[in-house]
């Protein structure tokens, strides 16, 4: 069914056209209804599935039918690449509409954010340790707050922000409506939701903490150092790919991109060890492909809302299998088909067996021969004849190292 259904502004609709949505995703045709009517709501989808239109394409609606001239909606994410993800879906759908967003966000001076916030905006969109920051220092209050908004609330739980984030709702009208969207539902967060939730309305689209079935899965047993080399050769097999590789650590990050830049790939890194001003950049780089790789720590597996990623690169075996569900949602966006690659090392088989059996199914395996540690080693053939026998036989060259003092040349 089309967006018209919803009774949307016309000025959103014609931006949702601009935008290239076509049809509502599940989660869109659950939850914008229910935003729409007022009621609150904990929603729980699969990443990739198009959570932020979600919630932005009602809330506009809610802000283009009675304007408050006072910040009226608050979105708390975990991370700076999500709240800057969140802001450019904002301005592609409010194009036109006059309205103003703030991202407030850590790691970058304060003073701006301040002077957005004391201007007066519509929409904040922030990171829970910077927000409680301005709210503490009075830079803003809030009081006319209609509706708060927390995106990835699992992921903002397991980053350690629930006791910011109570504290951030304490601060807030009582009279609200209240968004939380989530692809898992831990018990910490179904208590907080018992907490600052009135009577909210569930949606559930697909099993949690499974992956998404546009994306084809495919493990590839290799030798740890042999890792980098298998990569470089399955990227010059894949056809314009637009690839985000994914590695345990920075370290691992820095040395991955420099040995595939170095092999004449177009790289961007992105991991804490990068200030905001390049992680920017490479975000930039990639999203507008400038780039067709991007190699990434954690702090990618959500919130990377980029449509074109063909590719998912597991160059580590994830630590978890809600970790990997996250890393794999980066491709297959909005319905398109992607592919997710997992590097294995056979000090690594036991962690991919346990995500296996953590997400009740097999991964298929798939080999290139010469990397694949898992091949039977070639059966030696028993030298049975006697080279001194044959005189055509042509012997090895013996390759003895002279001695010093015995005309070596050192």
């Amino acid at each position: 069914m089309p967006f018209t259904q919803f009774g949307l502004h016309s000025s959103l609709l014609s931006n949702i056209r601009k935008l290239g949505y076509i049809t509502p995703t599940p989660i869109q045709s659950e939850a914008i209804p229910v935003v729409q009517a007022g009621r609150d709501l904990i929603a729980t989808a699969q990443t990739g599935t198009g959570k932020t239109a979600a919630f932005l394409l009602p809330i506009l609606n809610q802000l283009l039918a009675g304007r408050t001239g006072t910040t009226s909606v608050l979105i708390l994410t975990p991370t700076r690449e999500l709240a800057t993800q969140i802001d450019t879906v904002f301005r592609g759908l409010a194009a036109g509409t006059g309205f103003r967003s703030a991202i407030v966000i850590g790691g970058v001076a304060p003073l701006p954010q301040t002077r957005a916030l004391r201007a007066g905006v519509e929409v904040i969109i922030a990171t829970p340790g910077r927000m409680l920051d301005h709210l503490e220092h009075n830079v803003t209050k809030l009081l006319g707050l209609k509706t708060l908004i927390l995106d990835e609330a699992d992921q903002m739980f397991d980053m350690g922000f629930l006791p910011t984030i109570k504290s951030i709702v304490a601060k807030l009208p009582k009279e609200r409506q209240t968004l939380l969207f989530s692809a898992t539902m831990p018990s910490a967060i179904e208590s907080l939701s018992k907490a600052i939730l009135k009577n909210p309305h569930a949606i559930a689209i697909g099993p949690q903490g499974t992956p998404t079935t546009n994306v084809a899965q495919s493990v590839y047993p290799v030798g740890m150092r042999r890792k980098a080399a298998l990569l470089q050769h399955l990227l010059e097999s894949w056809e314009m790919p637009s690839v985000l590789v994914f590695t345990r650590t920075k370290h691992a990050a820095r040395k991955v991109a420099k040995t595939l830049s170095m092999a004449g790939h177009g790289v961007a890194e992105l991991h804490s060890d990068r200030s905001p001003t390049q992680r920017s950049a490479a975000m930039k780089a990639f999203r507008n492909k400038v780039v067709p790789i991007m190699v990434a720590t954690n702090i990618a597996a959500r919130g990377l809302d980029v449509r074109h990623i063909t590719h998912v690169v597991n160059f580590d075996v994830p630590d978890a299998s809600d970790e990997y569900v996250h890393r794999i949602g980066r491709a297959g966006r909005a319905g398109d088909k992607g592919e997710s690659i997992v590097l294995m090392a056979p000090e690594e088989t036991s962690q991919m067996s346990r995500i296996e059996r953590q997400l009740r199914q097999r991964i298929t395996r798939k080999t290139v021969a010469e990397f694949d540690y898992t091949a039977p080693a070639p059966t030696p053939v028993a030298r049975t004849e006697d080279h001194r026998a044959r005189p055509d036989a042509v012997l090895p060259r013996a390759h003895k190292k002279p001695m010093r003092g015995q005309g070596g040349r050192r």
